[in-house]
């Protein structure tokens, strides 16, 4: 397709006017503040006036947006020419979204926005620590602990400046705190238990206060140790008052956890040393939700591990990323690492920049081998073996029954949990699966390769993304095949076999 004549230069063109307006009616700088329940929607910047690919020198050239800087292009995989270069990599490509139209809102997939009250200036959040029903696959809820109903708990974005007011309530049936992780808030304010303030009581309330000076990501949890295994924790952003250089188009995040939550359990075993269960923003794949870009924007992906003691090597497809930095502040441009596997420890948030320029379905999961599948355990139950019984296990405690080493069915490992390679799954989980707008168009047999902490990026052009983000009943595996059509090679592709699932 003539990009000039492509849906999306259009958009540029006929946008150009009211971008205008609005860069004329505001500073370069941030909005004051953002509206954290407003949705992310994308807005094309200035139209790009001309081919040009040397370095930026002034602020208004920092919103002007082009197909290619040197050697780099934002529509096809490439490098660009002089690792030493602004835009190698697409390291300050900018995205289509003007820096004029403040931070793009925060989007956790899956996960809720912690709504607030202005009162007397403060923003005023209410959070309620209590016991909730997760679903980390269609069919398997767990009983964990959470805030407001949800594990992870909802997201609070602010923005630097501001000054929060948080309403902790407490329906646990013991005591708890929260802890504002990162913030360097005053020492009451903290919420280490019993060190800098009385445990908040069942039943009782506390009120957290403070000004927020830094920018970043950061995070609020228990700081009792077993309820942080159980699940308590949730975002905590603060976009900066004036938009980082270059501004993004796309800011997500993902929060990764594990449970060791046993095959006749919907409870987890805080005092395990190992872990079975693994989620991203409380789902686990095939039940995690895509990250949908279009074609050429500029992504940030802030991913934290909240696991009781596992790290993770997150590894993105298809992409090369800058890191750009960790949940303290940003890292200045000079020392930003081009990656495609980054190792993020226990309470570490890693944030990663890239131009989306390479359309397609990409994996992005951790690298662990137990952590790219789900629910590994050697114990025979009715969950991960349907049909046969755990009563053996449960009269002879002093000489367990041996582990029958052989699948019946002809898959040779031990405890394989989710029967995806035999296709044994419910109608009733397909169609779960199925029924989110992410991830319509997809192969039909994506769900059997998405297991555990893995989810999917999705690089669509304009067209795509819109047949996927705004239409319904977009049948299995055409979007995939378009995007062959147009950018892979037709003549090798082989479909997909027809299976249950396509049902």
């Amino acid at each position: 397709m003539d990009r000039e004549s492509s849906p999306r230069r259009h958009f540029l063109k006929t946008g150009m006017a009211a971008a205008a307006s609005l860069a004329a009616g505001k500073a370069l700088v941030a909005q004051e503040s953002v509206d954290p329940n407003a949705a992310a929607a994308p807005q094309a910047g200035p139209l790009p006036t001309s081919a040009d690919s040397g370095r930026l020198t002034s602020e208004s050239k920092r919103t002007e947006v082009h197909d290619e800087y040197d050697g780099f292009s934002r529509f096809k995989p490439s490098r660009g020419n002089d690792p030493d270069g602004d835009f190698y990599l697409g390291k300050l490509v900018p995205g289509f979204r003007s820096a004029a139209e403040g931070p793009v809102p925060f989007l956790a997939p899956d996960l809720e926005k912690l709504p607030y009250k202005m009162k007397d200036g403060v923003k005023e959040f209410e959070l309620v620590a209590q016991s909730v029903r997760r679903e980390f696959l269609p069919g398997y809820v767990m009983d964990v602990w959470g805030y407001n109903g949800s594990t992870p708990g909802p997201t609070i974005e602010v923005v630097q400046g501001d000054r929060v007011r948080v309403v902790v309530h407490n329906e646990l049936p013991e005591p708890t705190t929260v802890h504002w992780h990162g913030f360097e808030c005053p020492v009451q304010q903290d919420g280490s238990m019993t060190l800098t303030q009385n445990p908040i009581m069942p039943g009782k309330s506390h009120v957290y206060e403070f000004d927020i000076h830094e920018e970043g990501t950061f995070f609020y949890h228990s700081h009792v140790a077993m309820q942080e295994a159980f699940g308590m924790v949730g975002w905590f952003i603060v976009h900066p008052k004036k938009v980082f250089d270059p501004p993004v188009d796309r800011d997500f995040g993902l929060i990764f956890q594990n449970f060791h939550i046993e095959p006749n359990q919907t409870i987890s075993n805080s005092w395990a040393m190992d872990w079975n269960w693994h989620t991203i923003n409380g789902r686990s794949g095939p039940y995690t939700t895509p990250l949908v870009v279009k074609h050429g924007e500029r992504v940030r992906v802030r991913i934290m591990d909240f696991s009781p003691m596992q790290h993770h090597p997150i590894h993105m497809h298809g992409h090369t990323f800058w890191l750009t930095g960790r949940e303290g502040a940003r890292t200045p441009k000079s020392a930003w690492i081009p990656r495609n596997t980054e190792l993020i420890a226990v309470a570490q948030a890693s944030v990663f920049e890239f131009i989306a320029n390479n359309p397609g379905d990409w994996m992005f999961h951790c690298h662990m081998v137990h952590h790219m599948m789900n629910h590994m355990v050697e114990q025979v139950g009715p969950r991960i073996r349907p049909g046969q019984s755990v009563d053996a296990y449960l009269t002879n405690l002093d000489q367990r029954p041996a582990v029958e080493m052989k699948h019946p069915r002809g898959f040779d490992t031990p405890g394989y949990p989710q029967g995806m390679q035999g296709m044994k799954m419910s109608e009733e989980f397909m169609q779960a699966i199925w029924n989110r707008r992410e991830v319509q168009g997809m192969r039909a047999t994506w769900p059997q390769s998405v297991h555990g902490l893995m989810t999917t990026l999705r690089v669509l052009p304009d067209d795509l993304y819109s047949r996927v983000m705004d239409t319904d009943d977009v049948p299995k595996g055409a979007i995939f095949e378009e995007i062959v059509q147009r950018f892979g090679t037709p003549s090798t592709y082989q479909k997909a076999p027809a299976m249950s699932m396509e049902k």
